[in-house]
């Protein structure tokens, strides 16, 4: 049995619950690890050094749930911060580019595109973020600190009128690039 965050060797044997969760995600359990740990299981900065610049794109999205009266004061413009949804899309534009100062291990990455786009829907925002980069590594980190900042963001210039407003869904909805390829979330039922 390992720690929980230790990385595992191929070699070793699988205590079982490993499997069925990793069956959950897809693939062959006993090749997954945890890649910014090293073999002594500290943490460590992956070197992508030796991988290929290619066209990487990351898409994330979330929720906020708020009143419909909230939601109102969003969707009109008529909140008393002002333009809730254009304050949250520049927030997430630039946690998009300011990632690698919040994330310890993450790269810094030159990226090529942020858009961001919210939905009001029943019951509160949501938004979805794609983000672009020709580099070694992905954008998912980029795309999923996006989205968090925008809905905290949205959550800050609201407060006031509803502090019961609740962030929910924050996940990576798909990605392509890289040696792992194409990715995309099994959608809610």
């Amino acid at each position: 049995m390992y720690p929980p965050f230790m990385p595992r060797s191929r070699t070793q044997p699988n205590d079982g619950t490993r499997i069925a969760d990793d069956a959950k995600i897809g693939g062959d359990a006993r090749d997954r690890h945890f890649t910014h740990f090293d073999a002594s299981g500290q943490a460590h900065m992956v070197d992508v050094g030796g991988k290929d610049v290619t066209r990487r794109v990351a898409r994330a999205g979330g929720r906020i749930a708020m009143s419909a009266a909230t939601l109102a004061m969003v969707r009109d413009g008529s909140a008393a911060k002002g333009d809730v949804l254009g304050v949250a899309r520049i927030a997430a534009i630039q946690a998009a580019k300011r990632t690698s100062d919040l994330i310890p291990l993450a790269h810094p990455l030159m990226l090529t595109r942020v858009a961001v786009t919210f939905a009001c829907e029943s019951g509160g925002v949501a938004i979805e973020v794609i983000v672009e980069t020709r580099d070694r590594t992905g954008v998912e980190m980029e795309a999923l600190t996006a989205v968090a900042a925008g809905l905290l963001t949205i959550y800050d210039m609201c407060k006031a009128a509803d502090r019961a407003m609740h962030i929910e869904s924050v996940r990576l909805l798909e990605k392509t690039g890289g040696r792992s390829g194409h990715y995309q979330a099994v959608e809610d039922v």
